[in-house]
């Protein structure tokens, strides 16, 4: 005879299978995008080889053609990712350089596996190509610096495929101030470069990405631009107290705009992490080991970040939940609304939490939306058709 604790636990079980087996038709019949990670990366400096399922412990890698199948994940935007160095003639020039061996190095990998991804260029893309069984991949820029001080710059990176650009990184740059800058800011938000640029992007259709940008920054953007804009990767800055973060009035502002702000899944955005102090140390000493990671060659690169995911494994963070990363999504849903939210994980940027610790448990999230209350409309429009939408409108205006 089942006891009623029994009965309980089984009732519960079932309940909760039940609830799997929604999420996981709800995550299959739907586009699903990631906005934002740092792939590329893992390409050109850890050698990984996104046509094979590669271990994200023992690899460091999030996110691979076979990972972003398992996970259910149709497309995704690849970053064109370089960190702020030198700002001269010679510096901006050299990050133009890099930026165009990370384009050739994207292109190069989607070519090398056809029948596993396919370039994206425009939002249509995404639902053609996920309708072959493909994965859509798509770039954007994160850091303006390879612009350098030439507009001119924007034009032939959108004719490589750039869909949209993070003005700038964790320090200032010719174009804007950033949120984490430890000098302060030094443009008082967008420069006058900055501006033209704001510009140059709305007439080309090309998407501005308002995360890493400092908070005067973000006003004089939104009053700018002439089309929503998307905050790429970020969170609620209510719910985990962090620069990268947008308050509750940047919420808003980004409904009035239109515009997107898309979930990152970075530990210490998610939430508040306790101090750590021989992390921090060491962290510490591999930044200035490195020279704050810039001017390095190839090989020092790659050393770096195999020291760095190092670090990760003899100082563990305590890591964010699934459930800690939809509080975002739901506070951002009640103060944006549910057409003004999406996800964009950072994935081999720092990025993965618990329970989405990589693109192949993607689903999860999904499964906590359903347990939430969500529904599938909502859920799709969280999951791609926000971003897509505004991608539309940018697309649209351009001219």
């Amino acid at each position: 005879m089942l006891t009623p604790q029994l009965l309980s636990s089984s009732f519960s079980a079932s309940f909760d299978e039940k609830l799997r087996k929604k999420a996981a038709r709800i995550h299959k019949s739907i586009l699903t995008l990631d906005s934002h990670c740092d792939t590329p990366l893992s390409i050109l400096h850890s050698h990984i080889d996104l046509g094979i399922r590669n271990d994200p412990k023992s690899s460091g890698s999030k996110i691979d053609f076979p990972r972003m199948k398992e996970g259910g994940l149709d497309a995704s935007f690849f970053a064109v990712f370089l960190g702020q160095g030198k700002r001269d003639e010679e510096g901006n020039l050299k990050a133009k350089e890099e930026a165009i061996k990370i384009f050739e190095a994207i292109y190069s990998m989607v070519k090398k596996y056809p029948e596993m991804a396919e370039i994206a260029m425009m939002p249509d893309d995404a639902y053609r190509i996920q309708k072959s069984g493909k994965r859509a991949i798509y770039i954007g820029i994160e850091n303006g610096y390879p612009v350098g001080r030439e507009l001119k710059n924007l034009e032939a990176f959108y004719k490589l495929g750039a869909r949209y650009i993070t003005l700038c990184h964790s320090r200032n740059n010719d174009i804007c101030d950033s949120s984490t800058d430890k000098n302060g800011p030094e443009h008082n938000g967008l420069s006058d470069f900055g501006k033209q640029v704001v510009l140059e992007m709305n007439r080309l259709g090309m998407m501005i990405d308002v995360s890493h940008i400092s908070d005067k920054a973000f006003y004089d953007v939104i009053a700018l631009s002439k089309v929503p804009v998307i905050a790429s990767h970020s969170s609620a800055r209510t719910v985990c107290n962090h620069p990268r973060n947008l308050d509750d009035e940047m919420l808003r502002t980004i409904k009035a705009n239109g515009g997107v702000v898309q979930l990152c899944v970075l530990n210490s955005y998610i939430k508040t992490q306790p101090a750590n102090p021989a992390r921090d140390e060491a962290e510490l000493k591999l930044s200035q080991k490195y020279k704050n990671f810039t001017e390095l060659s190839p090989d020092e690169r790659s050393q770096a970040i195999h020291e760095w995911h190092q670090i990760d494994i003899d100082y563990p963070e305590i890591f964010a939940t699934v459930s800690d990363a939809v509080d975002h999504i739901d506070h951002m849903v009640k103060i944006a609304g549910i057409d003004h939210v999406g996800i964009g994980t950072d994935f081999d940027g720092g990025g993965g939490i618990d329970g989405f610790f990589d693109i192949s448990e993607a689903g999860n999230i999904t499964f906590e939306l359903v347990k939430r209350g969500y529904s599938a409309k909502e859920i799709e429009k969280i999951w791609g058709g926000n971003f897509m939408r505004v991608f539309r409108q940018v697309q649209e205006y351009k001219g």
